[in-house]
């Protein structure tokens, strides 16, 4: 695996290709981010980002999404993937939020994680983006370009890839590597199709090397 300053020197040249990387989903406040990011699982950003602004119009607060029907909701969310499930979510956190949080969003993440469909993930985003708080969120990006780069191994699950790469990365720049990490596996270390024929990390990437050798190429 990539040692410490070794991970810092791949971050710090994902870093020139991306560095205005940022949190793409479309939100105004906290509450809407963590609506945003609920729905955001098992989704692209893009559509998401084409669902909320009427979403968005249409509820304002915890107590507009407790007081629609939840066959209205499913409807308003249709076109996410596992929009049921979501929707039963969004009001039951919505519920959580008016009843335990006076209606405002909690910033610690221990406090987000007991809120209907929020796992450690979506809290990481919430706390990180909406308060400014250090974190790495370890989505399907994140987790791929790790173990394709040797941050962390193949076998290991996402909290151990999250838990290495807080060991591995200053805390000051937790949030901006998650996102520089996104956007990178993004657009450029794609799951299907990786622009390893171009990557300023090849000479430093396992899995780049074993591809380009595949294709005769290296």
């Amino acid at each position: 695996m990539l040692s410490k300053k070794q991970t810092i020197e791949v971050l710090d040249i994902i870093a020139e290709m991306y560095p205005d990387a940022e949190c793409e989903l479309t939100h105004s406040n906290p509450f809407e981010l963590l609506i945003a990011v609920v729905l955001s699982a098992q989704c692209t950003d893009a559509l998401v980002n084409k669902v909320t602004p009427g979403l968005f119009a249409k509820y304002k607060q915890p107590e507009d999404y407790i007081a629609a029907p939840l066959e209205e909701l499913e409807e308003d969310i249709r076109r996410i993937g596992l929009f049921r499930s979501k929707a039963k979510n969004i009001k039951k956190l919505s519920q959580s939020l008016v009843e335990q949080y006076n209606g405002e969003v909690p910033k610690d993440r221990d406090e987000l994680v007991k809120l209907a469909g929020v796992g450690r993930k979506t809290a990481n985003v919430v706390t990180s983006v909406a308060f400014g708080v250090p974190a790495i969120a370890v989505d399907t990006h994140v987790e791929r370009v790790s173990k394709r780069l040797g941050i962390c191994r193949w076998k290991d699950n996402v909290n151990i890839v999250e838990q290495t790469l807080m060991k591995k990365i200053p805390i000051e720049l937790w949030s901006d590597s998650h996102h520089r990490l996104i956007f990178f596996g993004r657009y450029h270390c794609k799951a299907q199709s990786p622009k390893c024929e171009t990557c300023p990390l090849l000479d430093r990437c396992r899995e780049g090397k074993k591809r380009m050798k595949a294709k005769g190429l290296l």
